[in-house]
């Protein structure tokens, strides 16, 4: 394990509160140029510390996706698999709604290349396997829906409604309505 310097701490923490609020104000298509002035270093001391895009999109939103991780596993031991899942994807929904580049950071790139892992992506669709089985073992979500599935579904909706008045109530409304489709009431 390395040590990192006071200095290189400081580099990292201001880049990264700078980076917080660049994405809060242009989304995940922030310019890293733009966040390496305003946060005063170079831009190379922007990729040492986060070598592209998606470590750094990553980094800005690691704490609201591990309150996320940790809600999911919160409600795996929900008597009612139907209402965990609807309850989680809400909350999902919410934040993806409602952070500015969150959609973008979830949104998965097609590449099977390990070197651009989404790790925003990846540790959702972990957080929402054990539901969707659950859900699943209750007969409560149509055969043939995955996590990925459903983690899509919520990073759509939240792209669409992104310059909506109110993108949240939007997104909660659409994906009422998606419920009913891959998960209705019996």
């Amino acid at each position: 394990m390395t040590v990192q310097r006071a200095d290189a701490r400081r580099n990292y923490a201001r880049i990264l509160a700078v980076a917080e609020a660049e994405v809060a104000a242009h989304g995940a298509d922030a310019s890293l140029e733009q966040i390496a002035r305003t946060a005063g270093v170079g831009s190379a001391t922007v990729r040492r510390h986060f070598p592209g895009r998606r470590a750094l999109l990553d980094a800005v939103f690691s704490e609201r996706i591990e309150a996320l991780r940790a809600r999911a596993e919160e409600l795996a031991a929900a008597a009612d698999a139907r209402a965990a899942l609807l309850d989680w994807l809400g909350a999902l929904t919410t934040y993806a709604a409602s952070a500015r580049g969150l959609a973008g950071a979830l949104v998965q790139d097609g590449t099977d290349d390990q070197d651009h892992v989404n790790a925003c992506s990846t540790k959702m669709t972990e957080a929402a396997e054990p539901l969707l089985r659950n859900a699943a073992r209750a007969g409560a979500v149509a055969p043939g829906v995955t996590a990925a599935d459903l983690l899509t579904l919520i990073t759509g909706i939240a792209l669409a409604t992104e310059h909506h008045p109110d993108p949240a109530a939007e997104a909660h409304r659409l994906l009422g309505l998606a419920m009913e489709g891959f998960s209705p009431l019996r």
